[in-house]
């Protein structure tokens, strides 16, 4: 059996506010092995990842790497250890070519002058040697997600690190994407790498991880090999409960177009056409699924629609009447609820209260007021009902939000804009960044919204959500529309990848 390259012991964060993230957690990773770290939002994995990696200090434990007691020290040291992370939201510039980035605090040359004939030659090489090929002279900002991720893992090995820490790195890409991925850190643990993986989706840790830790609630629950688990068994250890993976949906019962999207072009503010003559009808009783890859138009058409972003032609008709170009205000009016891609750009204010991010869109209903004025009584109420029935776990409503879980945070959003009972939901990315048992409330939530009669619009990167909760599916590649399946069950994800890369296209009669 292989000797651990990496011991965790007894680690323990209390940040100041009195918030303990991790409390006496053991973590231990063998050479050349790829190990996931597991838990619910909040359970600490991402704390104890940013100890290891010197982003964050702790008060209390000990680490050790290679047989080394490791200091408190910062990432650069880190790194000149041999460990290495690629975060799940990428770190590059993307006005700047791949050598550029890959070889970026690092260049080679004299002085101010960067040797480039030498950067290009060192990243070709490494590409080579990983099988991570990607043209150096390419444009970040050009390249597809899944180029991205290549380019992140080529700066962390140009540096030399045997040991990789890899967060949610599938959360963004197609099945073929992951495919290449996964071929790719195979072929580094054979070159004796270690990898800790960290992800809330379980299939994938039971496809290519030899181990399993699992955190609750900042303490290690447990250490497992994967080859000896099950789906249920390791989402169970997570949350403590039995968790669905899989949803029972009743019959979808398609009623009247609610939602009419015609013509719909859109180009950004460099340029870019983001929405190319978009066509669709979203129907009460329906949930449509948008699948695509990230940056091809999805988040464009979820924002015009609701109103965030201004300056497309074409129409988008609520009950017949087109509300392009209006407000977001008059929009919400029309009995639309959103829910953004961003919950912390868009979705809520961090640094107000729970109660404060429940009301703001019905700040002036009489619900809310006595003898015209708003009244403490019953926003106490609202928020008391909707923090127990969308089971945010708090103290009480007058905890700042920056103080929950992103799933917590992600259930006030959820709560707001449910309660709102709207006729149309535009659910942009729900469960992003969440774990499997916040993941299985929402999606239950809403399915219940969809059972109720409403319509939903879900825009969503996780293929397995659209196959599971959608009735319908439509497919963006480069802001066009370039697959509709009425019927979800008739197609694969794998067939939704091929149409997504733009390796497929149906023709306009079949897109309709």
């Amino acid at each position: 059996m292989a000797q651990d390259i990496l011991k965790m012991e007894g680690i323990t964060k209390i940040y100041p506010n009195g918030v303990m993230a991790n409390k006496d957690v053991n973590f231990s990773v063998r050479a050349g092995e790829i190990h996931a770290l597991m838990g619910e939002n909040g359970a600490g994995k991402s704390t104890l990842m940013k100890i290891l990696f010197g982003l964050e200090g702790y008060d209390g434990g000990s680490i050790f790497y290679q047989g080394e007691k490791l200091e408190k020290a910062g990432s650069a040291e880190m790194i000149g250890l041999g460990i290495g992370m690629v975060h799940q939201h990428f770190m590059l510039v993307d006005s700047l070519r791949v050598f550029e980035n890959v070889i970026l605090g690092m260049e080679p040359g004299k002085g101010p002058v960067i040797d480039a004939a030498t950067a290009i030659s060192q990243v070709s090489e490494i590409g080579k040697k990983y099988n991570l090929q990607v043209d150096p002279m390419a444009k970040v900002g050009n390249l597809s997600v899944g180029l991205k991720q290549k380019v992140e893992l080529l700066k962390v090995l140009i540096r030399g690190a045997k040991l990789l820490i890899l967060d949610e790195p599938t959360a963004v890409l197609t099945p073929q994407e992951t495919d290449e991925l996964f071929e790719q850190l195979l072929l580094l643990k054979k070159s004796n790498h270690t990898i800790i993986f960290i992800s809330h989706k379980i299939r994938e840790v039971m496809r290519i991880c030899d181990r399993v830790t699992i955190l609750r609630a900042g303490r290690s629950i447990e250490t497992i090999e994967v080859k000896d688990a099950t789906e249920e068994e390791i989402s169970r250890r997570m949350v403590g409960r039995d968790v669905v993976l899989q949803l029972d949906k009743k019959p979808a019962r398609f009623k009247e177009t609610v939602l009419s999207v015609k013509n719909l072009n859109y180009v950004n503010q460099f340029g870019k056409p983001m929405l190319r003559n978009v066509n669709f009808e979203l129907r009460s009783g329906q949930i449509l699924g948008v699948a695509g890859v990230e940056g091809n138009g999805q988040n464009e058409l979820a924002e015009t629609i609701i109103g965030l972003t201004q300056g497309a032609t074409g129409e988008i008709l609520v009950d017949g009447k087109n509300v392009l170009g209006k407000s977001i205000r008059s929009i919400r009016d029309q009995g639309l609820s959103y829910i953004p891609e961003d919950r912390m750009t868009l979705g809520v204010a961090k640094d107000g209260a729970i109660w404060e991010n429940l009301i703001p869109d019905r700040v002036d209903s009489p619900d809310l007021r006595t003898r015209g004025l708003l009244s403490h009584k019953k926003i106490t109420a609202l928020s008391d009902n909707l923090i127990k029935e969308f089971n945010i776990r708090c103290r009480n409503k007058n905890q700042t939000l920056a103080m929950l879980s992103g799933g917590n945070m992600q259930k006030v959003v959820v709560a707001r804009e449910f309660s709102a009972d709207p006729d149309i939901l535009i659910a942009n990315q729900p469960t992003r960044g969440i774990d499997v048992g916040a993941n299985e409330f929402i999606w239950k939530k809403i399915l219940e919204k969809r059972d109720e009669g409403k319509a939903v619009m879900l825009v969503s990167a996780d293929l397995n959500e659209v196959m599971v909760l959608s009735d319908s599916i439509l497919v963006m590649c480069e802001g066009e529309v370039v697959a509709y399946f009425e019927d979800s069950s008739k197609v694969t994800e794998e067939e939704l990848g091929l149409y997504m890369l733009g390796l497929k296209k149906q023709g306009v009669k079949e897109v309709g």
